[in-house]
């Protein structure tokens, strides 16, 4: 496995590459790490870090014959949720709406012990941020539900 990579990194579809890199480090603060493209001048694949970690690769539509699409695209809302944890939850929804992120919801702290908040991203993508404020304590899960952990 490369250095400073996870097990599961998301590979997903966005409707130019240039366009969603570049609102990927203004709005979640991202690092660009590499950007290929082809013949034409075209981004056709790009990967952001953060800290140094990779984060998420992502390819523009029809690059390399694919079909696939972003929610954006297609009108359907993606299947996945991406979850990341940063220093201050707050500063980066602020961030990122000021930089074009659509807010679901408002920023609040969750019975596990995170503070969240909700964002999509103009491809469609859901991202939730998170600032742990407190450890899990299975006493504060709702009534009527159950931890088997």
């Amino acid at each position: 496995m490369p250095e400073q990579t996870h097990l599961i990194t998301p590979y997903i579809m966005v409707k130019d590459a240039d366009t969603s890199l570049d609102f990927y480090q203004r709005a979640f603060g991202f690092e660009g790490a590499v950007m290929m493209r082809d013949p034409a001048g075209k981004a056709v694949h790009a990967e952001v870090r953060r800290n140094g970690v990779l984060i998420a690769m992502f390819a523009t539509e029809g690059a390399f014959g694919s079909t696939q699409q972003s929610p954006a695209s297609s009108g359907l809302p993606s299947p996945i949720g991406l979850y990341m944890y940063c220093e201050d939850v707050d500063a980066l929804v602020a961030r990122a709406v000021a930089a074009g992120a659509e807010a679901v919801g408002e920023v609040d702290t969750q019975f596990w012990g995170d503070r969240t908040g909700c964002l999509r991203d103009p491809d469609g993508y859901g991202w939730t941020f998170a600032t742990q404020v407190a450890d899990f304590d299975p006493s504060k899960i709702p009534p009527g539900f159950k931890s088997d952990f």
